[in-house]
């Protein structure tokens, strides 16, 4: 048994966390390849390595994948100290290299200098698709104003399928449930975010950002956008995406494929700071309600459905109400909660109808599960829920 437990012990020193160990750079000077500051990790990696997001066989391992910041020509290479066939003849390491080929497309390069040849070819790479949209943020670090486009594009572009298949690897990396879309279905919409930068004089771009977006068929006439989880620059993609489909009839109104927690905040921000422009939203109109006219203009002039238009009221209206005013909070907690209390609501109207067919035990069992305390102890839960997260987007909106 000691002995079982001494090579339990002396394997495990050969298991790598694969989200330290794949090593990703968006390379813009050569001198970024040996640079350790311009090295960032992955937030997932069991599509590729298994839940527990190991590598098994490798001491020290590293899985460098290097990509020209523009064009994202791909360096790949697997390095190690050690590997467990140097101690145990008998036990097999992971193949973390076919793994990852499995993602990547054909054409990158082993070759260090390889890739520094193809860098030299970035000045030539230009934006794909249309130019949408041109902002600046400013970097404290370089003190200076960075520029960025937004591009929409479709499959048509010349170089666009190659580039987009090598684009698409860092869902992998970065969102949880990510999968490869089917290019070749042109009810897809893709936005991209560049950053222009100055090298040796010239002008370059760099790829930042990514949305994809997919056009469902709604009958009889319309189509209702879907947006797909982005990388990178997600505030201004999606309010470039609201805005460039609002000016179509065709559009109903704009939906999200499985939303996070996270794109739900995003989507509150961009949403209400849509929502500021439009008069149903004036400080007036929030002191007289959730109103038609908030819904049909929402619709209409951002292609925001009914759900989405009432979370957007009732920032707003947490932004115009004062708080401290013990009789203003009561009103706004009342309206919040009124609308909370539909799924409650909707279980009694269940156990109306639960009486009419139930046995006496069976219906002893449900009226348990209903208790009303509890329900009055979810529903405060719930609403101090959303009062955090709408305190958090005017936090933001604040600063934006």
């Amino acid at each position: 048994m000691a002995a079982v437990n001494d090579m339990e012990k002396k394997l495990a020193e050969f298991k790598c966390d694969t989200n330290e160990a794949v090593c990703l750079k968006l390379v813009r000077f050569p001198e970024d390849i040996d640079d350790e500051s311009t090295t960032f990790h992955p937030e997932y990696s069991h599509q590729l390595f298994g839940d527990d997001e190991v590598a098994f066989g490798y001491k020290g391992l590293q899985i460098q994948l290097y990509y020209s910041a523009g064009n994202l020509s791909t360096l790949f290479k697997v390095k190690y100290t050690a590997r467990v066939t140097d101690t145990f003849d008998c036990v097999e390491p992971d193949d973390v290299e076919g793994k990852v080929r499995e993602i990547i497309p054909a054409g990158f390069c082993c070759n260090t200098d390889d890739f520094i040849s193809l860098l030299e070819k970035e000045a030539n790479f230009r934006p794909f698709g249309s130019l949408l949209h041109t902002y600046k943020v400013h970097n404290v670090e370089a003190g200076e104003d960075l520029t960025y486009q937004i591009h929409k594009v479709d499959v048509s572009c010349p170089g666009f399928r190659e580039y987009h298949e090598r684009l698409q690897t860092f869902l992998m990396w970065f969102i949880e449930t990510a999968s490869f879309i089917d290019v070749d279905d042109d009810h897809w919409d893709f936005f991209l975010v560049f950053e222009k930068y100055n090298k040796d004089g010239e002008t370059l771009y760099a790829s930042v950002g990514y949305m994809t977006v997919y056009n469902y068929y709604v009958y009889p006439d319309k189509t209702r956008p879907r947006v797909r989880p982005s990388l990178g620059h997600g505030a201004q993609l999606l309010e470039t995406v609201h805005r460039y489909y609002c000016t179509s009839a065709k559009v109903q109104d704009i939906t999200a494929e499985d939303p996070s927690e996270n794109y739900v905040k995003l989507r509150d921000f961009v949403l209400v700071k849509l929502c500021l422009t439009l008069p149903s939203f004036s400080s007036e109109k929030l002191s007289q309600g959730f109103s038609e006219e908030m819904v049909s203009e929402a619709r209409e002039k951002l292609k925001i459905n009914k759900k989405h238009a009432r979370r957007v009221y009732e920032i707003l209206r947490l932004r115009n109400t004062d708080m401290s005013d013990e009789e203003k909070a009561r009103e706004f907690r009342l309206e919040v909660k009124k609308r909370l209390y539909g799924p409650y609501r909707k279980n009694q109207r269940e156990l109306t109808k639960m009486q009419k067919c139930l046995r006496p035990e069976e219906l002893a069992s449900h009226i348990s599960q209903m208790d009303t305390s509890l329900q009055h102890e979810e529903l405060e839960k719930s609403y101090q829920d959303v009062l955090a997260d709408y305190r958090r987007v005017l936090e933001r909106l604040a600063q934006a």
